[in-house]
């Protein structure tokens, strides 16, 4: 323990505590713009400047509290006259850079620097405003970069690189000509960027977004020649409840029902049924492969981030990738068949919008032909979770008091097993309790599989099936660290040994879902635990906790289906891959 004086009073915290984190223990805000608590400080911005005073002399020296650690005896000041007037100062220069267009933004009223320039008063800016008048980067609609709104703190920079090293983004330039961008000066379609929207959760301004026609939907919505339908993924209902007002981790499954009704959609379904699906699929494909032993060990295929990273990186694993859809895609197909056929209605007839957590999901509806399996566009609009709040608001429904409702029942119901997709760890949890059925004909007990949860980087377990039988796995999230797993399979594979993982579950975003790209913006690990925590909760409150136990599964396979990995089943519910290049000509 270190003690130290911050504002004339005496506190002790841990060795290597930061500045920043021992004032904030003593509950003082020092103000930060380029810090995030999910990142490594790197004293970027200048705003958390504070005075380390010299007890003997008197003397201050200026520090950034952000990346400063406390030392024994040190007498700290975090606000006077003095650092006011240098913050506000930062804060101008800042402004002087940036436009003045807060309406039209999309972080308005949800923007860091708005919400410090509101806090420091700021009416009047001292200095010339000069723009940097570059070009909106808009080749990807699902990461669009727009420069001038860029302040250059570089969170975007740091995520990219130092959590997920995919090197998409790098600092262009130097000095006051500094700007971030794609590497090596190209477009954002032409970069290593795959759309997993961390720079965008992590951005704290408006500098990176969408280009979603999201007012679309209410145009679709009112075209009486449409059939309008809707499902939610498994981590929306962890997390949507913040942007209006809710605690992180606040339930509001029966909520999102209703809302969705109220801004009219003929039919609400729930992607966690899917997700139950998928683990049919995919635990029969992990079944015959071990039985076979070929093609092992099996990569989940849900996430598209990761999928899109495996086909630029690490192409000679595609063959062990899961030729299963993600529960997105099985929805859709199934949709504008299954549930079209049911109704009457033809495919192109059907406005099929999915509600998801992560940017890539935009991506992953029209990547290829496959996901046209319907005849038609399977889904024909992907919307974010923020972006469902921003329609919920134009809509003007009263969120916070709607009574909960519930799903359509055709392809509504889910289990236990398909609502922990949406964290790190809950496809593999679900696929284990329907592998261990299927083998042994009875229910795993305890149900929980709990090595498998939390937020360590790579996970990993081996699951006692039955006496002669055991599966050994591995769960990553986080795609900065996929490669050292990749390594460890390559390694495998050329020694000609038994691999040391059978089945490994792979998430790009840390935490999984309940972290993507489109969430709530404010991401750090206690919210991951917490948003963790309700889909556990939404688990251990179901009824029916195994997908295979899910009986609107069991009704599509016995009327449309016929049977897991069946000749209709490979049709609509089973992809394959593309080798491609990073740097696209």
């Amino acid at each position: 323990m270190v003690t130290l004086t911050i504002n004339g009073k005496e506190v002790k915290v841990k060795d290597g505590t930061t500045i920043l984190a021992a004032a904030k223990s003593m509950g003082i805000k020092i103000p930060t713009l380029c810090h995030s608590p999910d990142l490594k400080p790197w004293a970027s911005c200048g705003l958390c400047v504070i005075k380390n005073v010299d007890p003997r002399t008197g003397r201050a020296r200026m520090a950034r509290a952000c990346c400063t650690t406390v030392t024994p005896g040190m007498n700290i000041v975090t606000d006077d006259a003095e650092l006011r007037n240098a913050r506000r100062t930062v804060l101008e220069l800042i402004l002087s850079n940036h436009p003045q267009d807060c309406l039209k933004c999309s972080r308005n009223q949800n923007c860091e620097l708005q919400d410090l320039a509101s806090q420091f008063g700021l009416r009047d800016i001292r200095f010339k405003q000069i723009l940097k008048n570059q070009p909106v980067d808009d080749s990807y609609a699902e990461i669009v970069l727009n420069r001038d709104k860029c302040i250059n703190c570089g969170r975007c920079v740091e995520v990219c690189q130092d959590v997920q090293k995919v090197f998409a983004l790098e600092y262009n330039g130097r000095g006051d000509k500094t700007m971030i961008g794609p590497v090596g000066g190209v477009d954002m379609a032409h970069s290593p960027c795959i759309k997993c929207g961390q720079c965008a959760s992590h951005c704290p301004v408006g500098a990176i977004t969408f280009s979603n026609p999201i007012t679309e939907v209410f145009a679709k919505l009112a075209d009486p020649k449409l059939t309008s339908v809707v499902s939610i993924a498994p981590a929306v209902r962890a997390a949507i409840g913040e942007e209006f007002g809710m605690a992180p981790g606040s339930l509001t499954t029966g909520k999102i029902y209703a809302a969705l009704r109220a801004m009219g959609f003929k039919y609400v379904f729930d992607t966690n049924f899917a997700a139950d699906l998928t683990i049919m699929e995919e635990g029969n494909e992990l079944l015959a492969r071990l039985k076979s032993g070929k093609n092992l060990p099996l990569f989940t295929s849900c996430c598209p981030g990761w999928v899109d990273w495996c086909e630029k990186n690490a192409q000679d694993m595609l063959p062990y990738l899961s030729s299963c859809k993600s529960p997105q895609q099985m929805e859709g197909a199934l949709t504008k068949t299954y549930f079209a056929d049911s109704i009457k209605v033809k495919a192109k007839d059907i406005y099929n919008v999915s509600v998801m957590p992560c940017t890539a999901k935009l991506y992953e509806s029209q990547r290829d032909k496959n996901m046209k399996a319907s005849g038609a566009q399977d889904y024909d609009m992907v919307l974010t979770t923020r972006e469902l709040a921003k329609l919920i608001k134009m809509a003007g429904i009263d969120f916070n008091n709607l009574k909960e409702e519930e799903a359509d029942s055709i392809m509504g119901a889910y289990t236990g097993a398909g609502t922990i997709f949406g964290v790190t760890g809950g496809v593999m949890e679900a696929a284990v309790r329907t592998a261990y059925f299927v083998i042994n004909g009875k229910e795993m007990k305890p149900v929980e599989l709990k090595a498998v949860r939390g937020l360590e980087g790579v996970k990993e377990a081996v699951v006692k099936i039955n006496k002669t039988t055991s599966v050994s796995v591995a769960i990553v999230h986080q795609i900065g660290n996929v490669q050292a797993v990749i390594d460890q399979v390559r390694e495998d594979l050329k020694a000609k040994k038994a691999p040391r993982w059978q089945f490994i579950e792979v998430m790009a975003c840390k935490g999984g879902c309940i972290a993507g790209g489109g969430q709530p913006y404010g991401i750090t690990d206690d919210v991951r635990k917490k948003r963790s925590a309700a889909l556990y909760k939404d688990d251990a409150k179901c009824k029916l906790r195994q997908s295979h136990k899910n009986p609107e599964i069991a009704k599509i396979y016995k009327d449309f289906l016929g049977k897991p990995l069946g000749e209709k089943s490979e049709k609509l519910l089973h992809t394959t891959y593309t080798k491609l290049d990073n740097y696209r000509d």
